[in-house]
């Protein structure tokens, strides 16, 4: 095998990812274009419509048909939605659309992305931790460039609504055919489809399901909430500033990722509860911020939930391989983003609920459940651990 395969792998999971967020900082420009606040966060979680069928079956799709024909398909996805989104200068309904295939090339992104790279570094002599690390890590930065890169084109470029979706297309265009060439790890008819067995596992329920909605609602409250509570305090540089709290928040939880594994234990879950220490800890950030009305409390509580989605991030995929038979990886990796990609309708739930009670009361509200999700996961720390990491041996490579 080519040492250098992984590497056209998580640009298949970077180029997804790029094309799922760069919607994000975009939302101040369509308020100003006349869409309301919740026509906007429905628009910023309609591919949840794409992404979670998407997650839920495209791992049985690649144990049956390999892993390399469902991610080209992911890649081709991605690449297509973008002119839909442009073409929304021309109704709202083609960014509807696009948002929804671009959900489907995200959630191979996730499922068969981050499986493939698993496969090939362990190939390539490398753990599998090491493997969900280097996917984790591109789909963030995916992530982050997306925005970054959709914000600044939108701030100074031309054509703002156009601009920014022609870009990630041809970026797609250029990754494609190096993603048709990566070796298969799997070959078509080889593999089970995932039976999804490690759903049932008593640690799944109690360690992964309560934490996993928060790490992308944790990200949907940092840049999708704070920066219109505060955008009339930031003037005309709201599109700027938007764009700003999002990439600072994805490139925390960049630089946050390595210290998960120092933080994961085979013998506990005490990075999944550090996690969540700390995302209430941003959501008491987050109320504040919204009490106050200060752009730089919310850039700080942005920085503290970006801290808790990277942590969460990659000590959720490190759990559910240690839960996972190697025939159901895709499938249970799939389920579990879908879990997680829960939490991104969370802007659009509090948009509903805003005219009752106000966003420093929902977001003060938020952190009982969250702390409660923490009480759960530390008094189940310890146990129904797979029998490996009950006996204290490590069952995922140091990579």
């Amino acid at each position: 095998m080519r040492q250098g395969s992984w590497h056209w792998a998580v640009a298949a999971i970077f180029v997804c990812a790029w094309g799922g967020n760069q919607f994000t900082p975009l939302l101040v420009m369509y308020r100003e274009e006349g869409y309301s606040a919740l026509l906007v966060n429905a628009l910023l979680g309609a591919y949840v419509l794409g992404l979670v069928p998407g997650l839920l079956f495209s791992g049985g799709l690649a144990a049956r048909f390999g892993r390399r024909p469902v991610a080209v398909a992911g890649v081709v996805a991605s690449l297509v939605a973008s002119p839909l989104l442009a073409a929304g200068v021309f109704g709202i309904g083609w960014i509807a659309v696009g948002r929804l295939i671009t959900g489907f090339g995200v959630a191979v992104a996730m499922a068969v992305g981050t499986t493939w790279t698993t496969e090939l570094a362990v190939r390539a002599g490398r753990g599998p931790a090491a493997g969900a690390r280097r996917a984790a890590l591109w789909l963030t930065l995916g992530f982050g460039f997306g925005a970054g890169v959709a914000g600044v084109l939108a701030q100074w470029g031309p054509a703002p609504m156009v601009l920014p979706y022609v870009v990630h297309a041809l970026l797609a265009a250029a990754v494609l055919p190096a993603v048709v060439r990566v070796p298969e790890t799997l070959p078509a008819g080889t593999g089970m489809p995932g039976r999804f067995s490690g759903l049932r596992h008593p640690r799944f329920r109690r360690v992964v399901l309560p934490m996993a909605p928060w790490i992308f609602g944790s990200a949907g409250v940092a840049y999708a909430v704070m920066p219109q509570l505060v955008g009339d305090r930031v003037g005309q540089w709201g599109l700027l500033y938007s764009t700003t709290i999002t990439v600072a928040t994805l490139t925390v939880g960049v630089l946050v990722q390595p210290l998960t594994k120092r933080l994961d234990r085979t013998t506990s879950a005490r990075a999944v509860a550090v996690a969540m220490s700390v995302m209430s800890a941003g959501l008491v950030v987050s109320a504040l911020a919204a009490l106050v009305r200060s752009p730089v409390l919310a850039l700080v509580a942005a920085l503290a939930l970006g801290c808790a989605y990277g942590i969460a991030l990659v000590s959720g995929l490190l759990e559910v391989q240690r839960l996972a038979a190697p025939e159901e990886l895709a499938a249970l990796t799939g389920a579990y983003y879908a879990l997680a990609y829960l939490g991104f309708l969370l802007p659009s739930l509090l948009s509903l609920l805003s005219p009752a009670a106000g966003y420093p009361v929902l977001l003060g509200g938020l952190v009982p459940v969250a702390l409660s999700a923490t009480a759960v996961i530390v008094r189940h720390s310890r146990s129904h651990l797979p029998a490996a990491a009950a006996a204290g041996k490590q069952l995922v490579p140091a990579g």
